[in-house]
């Protein structure tokens, strides 16, 4: 508090000397709007534009004298006021239109991307090829957003924490991947991106990406209904709704949605097993069905006990079950012959069933009309994993006679993951122009996993009790914050600390093991802007970060493919800590170029280890040495014409991984180029006809050992608004060309591995959604106490 007040009175002579007009835009309600356009006349020339931020505009210029205000925003009635200038400051109320809510609707007038100081928001309401059919296609469309073939998401090449709603999804790999494929993305406003999040977010993750959902806002009931239906190799379908009542103090909402998804898939691997005695080569050819049913729902209630205080309780929920039967041919060449020695026959099945639930009590008290408030959030989530794995294998030599040595296992595993969390933020504004921010959180996870392995006799199953296990993982956070924002003539300021203390024990029983961490870090956070007239802005970002291991990294259970492959984690796995700095340029608030370095400090990563003598191939976890990129991107909208919009999106890096691997070290150095394009058509205004093209590349890269090959996508679709712009159906192509299959390979020392995997992207979507009632809009951000836990679990 003492540097905060320092720093007041630093800034103080500078705020009374710059005299500043300050003005505020707010609802009927008191709450600001954001992306008003506010336009300053003088008699019948225009002097100056604004575009609210946080509802707060100002017009420093020394204007003298008799002017009007026009004021314009989505949703509400265009309105004009005559000012005096100068002037200390001006609270103007703009009153909701529904009317004109349905006609911007139709004309689809807001930008599909729109890139402010912090973050980048990608309006998937305004994109054809993003809307109808799930939210983790919608989010591959986001721009610098990629969903990998393992399920990981990246946002400008970093890993990511994803939010719903301003509240973290408390599920990582397939888990995370299974759930957003349950959400339609009609259910969708848009999606942020935030490279490099504030310190009022949890320090955990490279970024931050955060889904807000539509919600039906008007008095009386309100619904949105939609169905899409996707044609891939199978077929699979999604209808979903949405709902919203709201009456005097009371506003009840939710919505839910049902997946069925059916997808292809293939792959082919291949592993060289070199040693001196012996030389071998193994390709595996997998071919299966990747399929699955999902529930997703979510009920939330807001009264507002007054005008200034309000009381709100949101229960989400998922539950799927997925099915992953795969055959596998194993073709095993040794020293150079040119016929297979022997070849084996795998059967592959695993199912598993997801649970969770997320339950959510917030308060939040407006301590005045100039922006203080309290905000109190309590969470519990409940998750529960249940998955068995099947796998049975017998081998024929070349002359077709059986081996003797067959395999036949059964794995049955169940995880229990309890989170309680509670935090507790504080706001508070100065001169309507300058905010600070200050906050406490406590949460405390504990995951439970008991995995057993079976060999299948003829007799019944037989327990091997040293290939079970069971794992037990506590972790408990206790983290404080403080950041100030605001204006000081033509500088912008944001900068803030985040303290978080971590204490973490990890038990294996089997193992007998037991790994404990505690330690405290420090994340400081700065945005500067300087704006040197109303074209030209150049901004500096620092901030640094921890990425903290998902708790299925840890477990060191054995999961068997195969009786030669298999997976397992490591529980002595340490944090990595990111470090992120950038310098960036802003023309006409619309052409973006910046340059970054970003660096991370024991950088952890799913590893390959092959035993060319026993001829064993595990994937395991391990910290490594470092990674770090420099490079810049560049985005350039380009309005072509009043009825084409284009977004063109350019990343640039140039990467170096290096560690101590094995019995030896790499050091590997790769540019790469990113790059996005997508064009929007408005074909037939008044009959509400669009079109759409996308496109992105990505370029070679690495990852650790791992060399990624290109990957490219074109998509294409089409809208038409129906029934009086209530309803719109759609036609999306997705990845045309198929060019969104990964390959990875693996050239160091004595480890030569990789695979080529297709997952079935290339698909033709039907959809169609229908409104009745009022105009959906984004919901009400509420940020929950149970921050990115969640995102961990598995």
């Amino acid at each position: 508090m003492k540097k905060f007040l320092l720093l007041l009175l630093l800034y103080f002579p500078l705020i009374t000397l710059a005299q500043l007009r300050n003005g505020l835009v707010t609802d009927k309600t008191g709450e600001p709007i954001d992306g008003v356009t506010i336009v300053l006349h003088h008699a019948d020339s225009t002097v100056a534009v604004q575009i609210s931020k946080n509802g707060l505009f100002s017009f420093q210029q020394p204007f003298i004298g008799n002017y009007v205000l026009t004021l314009k925003a989505v949703g509400y009635k265009d309105m004009s006021k005559a000012i005096g200038l100068p002037m200390d400051s001006v609270t103007i109320m703009m009153i909701s239109d529904d009317k004109t809510l349905d006609q911007v609707t139709v004309s689809a007038s807001k930008p599909l991307i729109v890139r402010k100081i912090d973050r980048v928001i990608f309006n998937v309401e305004n994109s054809i090829v993003a809307s109808g059919a799930t939210v983790w296609d919608a989010l591959g469309r986001a721009p610098g957003v990629q969903t990998r073939f393992d399920s990981g998401v990246t946002a400008n090449n970093k890993g990511v924490v994803i939010y719903m709603d301003d509240k973290p999804i408390r599920l990582s790999g397939e888990d995370l991947a299974a759930y957003l494929r349950s959400l339609p993305s009609d259910n969708i406003a848009k999606i942020e991106i935030m490279a490099n999040p504030t310190a009022k977010y949890d320090a955990q993750g490279g970024a931050v990406i955060n889904i807000i959902s539509k919600k039906p806002k008007g008095d009386g009931f309100n619904i949105v209904l939609s169905a899409g239906y996707t044609q891939s190799t199978y077929s699979s379908y999604n209808p979903s709704m949405v709902f919203n009542y709201r009456k005097d103090k009371l506003n009840v909402y939710g919505s839910y949605g049902y997946s069925r998804r059916k997808k292809d898939h293939t792959e082919n691997e291949y592993v060289i097993f070199d040693s001196p005695e012996n030389y071998s080569d193994w390709r595996n050819d997998k071919s299966g069905i990747r399929s699955g049913n999902a529930n997703s729902y979510k009920i939330g209630a807001d009264y507002n006990l007054s005008s200034k205080q309000v009381i709100g309780i949101l229960v989400n929920g998922y539950n799927g079950n997925n099915s992953r039967p795969n055959q596998v041919l194993t073709t095993i060449v040794n020293n150079y012959k040119p016929l297979p020695d022997s070849i084996l026959h795998t059967q592959n099945v695993s199912n598993g069933k997801v649970y969770q639930y997320s339950f959510n009590l917030n308060y939040k008290i407006k301590l005045d009309t100039n922006g203080r408030n309290i905000n109190v959030d309590v969470d519990y989530v409940p998750y529960q994993n249940k998955n068995s794995q099947q796998v049975d294998t017998y081998g024929t030599l070349a002359n077709g006679n059986l081996l003797s040595d067959n395999y036949h296992i059964f794995t049955p595993s169940n995880q229990n993951i309890d989170i309680y969390s509670g935090k507790l933020d504080y706001t508070d504004k100065f001169w309507k122009k300058w905010t600070f921010e200050s906050g406490l959180k406590y949460s405390s996870i504990r995951t439970r996993n008991n995995f057993d392995f079976y060999n299948n006799q003829a007799t019944g199953p037989e327990l091997i009790p040293n290939r079970s296990d069971r794992f037990e993982y506590a972790e408990n956070v206790s983290a404080i914050y403080a950041s100030i924002s605001g204006d000081v003539g033509n500088w912008s300021f944001e900068g803030g600390f985040r303290g978080e203390y971590t204490r973490t024990n990890g038990q294996s029983m089997v193992l007998n093991t037991n790994n404990q961490n505690n330690y405290f870090k420090l994340f400081p956070t700065l945005f500067v802007a300087y704006k040197m007239n109303k074209d030209h802005e150049i901004n500096l970002t620092y901030n640094s970060r921890i990425n903290r291991p998902e708790y299925w990294r840890l477990n060191p259970f054995k999961s068997y493919t195969s009786p030669y492959t298999y997976l397992e984690g490591n529980p002595a796995l340490q944090p990595a800590f990111i470090y992120n700095g950038e310098l960036g340029y802003t023309y006409k608030q619309q052409y973006n170029i910046s340059f970054y370095l970003r660096r991370v400090v024991d950088y952890f990563s799913n590893i390959t280890v092959q035993d060319n003598g026993s001829k064993l191939f595990y994937d395991t976890q391990r910290n490594l040495d470092l990674s770090q990129e420099t490079g810049f991107s560049a985005s350039f909208p380009i309005q072509a014409a009043s009825w084409w919009e284009i977004n063109n999106y350019a990343q640039g890096s140039y990467r170096q991984e290096k560690s101590g691997y094995l019995q030896a070290r790499y050091d590997y150095h790769v540019w790469g180029i990113y790059l996005s394009s997508n064009h929007a058509f408005t074909l037939n205004k008044a009959q509400g006809l669009k079109a759409e093209i996308s496109a992105w590349y990505s370029s070679p890269t690495i990852q650790g050992i791992y060399k990624l090959a290109r990957l490219y996508d074109v998509s294409a679709g089409m809208s038409k608004s129906l029934l009086k712009g209530k309803g719109t159906l759609r036609l999306a192509v997705n990845d045309i060309f198929y060019g969104n299959a990964y390959r990875i390979d693996v050239n160091y020392e004595n480890q030569r591995n990789g695979f080529y995997e297709q997952n079935d992207t290339r698909s033709a979507t039907l959809s169609f959604s229908y409104r009745l009632g009022g105009n959906p809009t984004a919901a009400r951000k509420r940020t929950s106490a149970s921050e990115e836990e969640k995102k961990r679990t598995q």
